[in-house]
């Protein structure tokens, strides 16, 4: 099995806490030498769009922003789901660092060759 890691977030400031949360479990996979995948989907992709991480600040934790800025710069991958992003008019031009608008085929290829997941 492949040392890849993917983490499925469905939330951004509808649940700031599981938004939060799934950024420090991607982080620490990052750092343990994992390649590591963000999959953004359904309310998460509200996520992929500059500003909105800079509202969400958990009590406990470093901000929402710092989590997504820090995972891009040790090489995590944000990929975010196309038909959700679509669905919700979003703008394709303005992305945060790191985020790709994908479909579900690139997702499976990511996990096919074996990873590990977990949903917040």
């Amino acid at each position: 099995m492949a040392d890849r890691f993917m983490v499925s977030i469905t939330h951004a400031d509808d649940d700031g806490d599981k938004a939060t949360v799934g950024f420090v479990v991607a982080n620490a996979a990052v750092a343990s030498g994992s390649e590591t995948l963000v999959f953004l989907s359904t309310n998460g992709v509200y996520l992929a769009e500059k500003g909105r991480a800079e509202t969400i600040h958990e009590e406990g934790f470093a901000p929402l922003k710092d989590l997504m800025d820090q995972f891009v710069e040790e090489g995590g991958k944000i990929y975010v789901c196309s038909p959700c992003f679509k669905k919700r008019h979003l703008d394709e031009t303005a992305l945060v660092e790191g985020a790709t608008i994908v479909g579900g085929a690139k997702l499976v290829e990511f996990m096919k060759p074996g990873a590990s997941s977990i949903t917040y």
